[in-house]
């Protein structure tokens, strides 16, 4: 069997799955509602270089 065909049998058998969720209206996320205040003595330059270090 190659991977193609293994991949589409998953999906069909995930879709099956999936479409068979009832979803009562219980299940319903809560939204929340709220702010968040960051404080730091960093600035955006250095938050960004951070993050730019972080992921390569």
């Amino acid at each position: 069997m190659s991977m193609g065909a293994y991949d589409e049998v998953e999906h069909e058998r995930r879709e099956r799955k999936n479409s068979e969720v009832d979803v009562s209206d219980d299940d319903r996320r809560t939204e929340y509602r709220g702010k968040v205040e960051y404080e730091s003595d960093e600035s955006t330059e250095e938050l960004l270089d951070q993050f730019k270090e972080i992921n390569s």
